[in-house]
């Protein structure tokens, strides 16, 4: 009995390292997203949302009615997003994690990370383009 006593408070002190999930590649990123909507919060706030289509097509929108259609590819290891505003694509990392989906900027320790917020009651809302007099 005292070396079970002994076993069970040297496990409780023993430092408990997290292990990172590994970054989603191409396949496994599109077999989790294809035919979903996601929602993305930050920081305890909504940020944005983005539906996932075949043909690794996407639209985006930062919840402002305003939608962006895009496409993604993967490089280096990061799922990478072009959109037809921007000629730039924006790199993420993505993992799968007990909650959902996180996203790592460029894969930046310092960078924005999103995750993906369960059980929003709202649908993706797109408005059409500006009309002017």
């Amino acid at each position: 009995m005292r070396n079970l006593m002994i076993l069970l408070t040297s496990l409780a002190l023993t430092p408990v390292v997290a292990l990172a999930a590994e970054p989603l590649g191409a396949e496994d990123f599109d077999r989790y997203t294809q035919g979903k909507t996601l929602f993305y919060g930050f920081d305890g706030t909504a940020y944005g949302v983005e539906r996932y289509l075949p043909g690794r097509r996407v639209i985006w929108s930062f919840l402002d009615g305003r939608c962006q259609e895009g496409s993604w590819y993967e490089e280096a290891g990061q799922i990478c997003f072009l959109y037809e505003d921007r000629s730039d694509p924006q790199c993420w990392s993505f993992e799968l994690t007990p909650k959902g989906l996180s996203a790592r900027f460029r894969n930046d320790p310092e960078a924005t990370e999103l995750y993906e917020s369960g059980d929003v009651d709202e649908e993706m809302l797109c408005l059409g383009p500006d009309v002017g007099v």
